[in-house]
């Protein structure tokens, strides 16, 4: 998890709202094939 953390820091994502929306996409059954969308870097907020 606090590697996680830091990443979305360095990335310039806001920590909780990337843990969220991971934890949710995760939990809506993301395929697992796709799990380079949930990383850090790849994360676009919902607006």
């Amino acid at each position: 998890i606090a590697s996680l953390i830091e990443t979305a820091k360095i990335n310039g994502v806001e920590p909780f709202a990337y843990l969220k929306a991971t934890l949710e996409a995760i939990a809506a059954g993301h395929p697992q094939g796709r799990i380079d969308e949930l990383l850090p870097w790849n994360f676009k907020p919902s607006s």
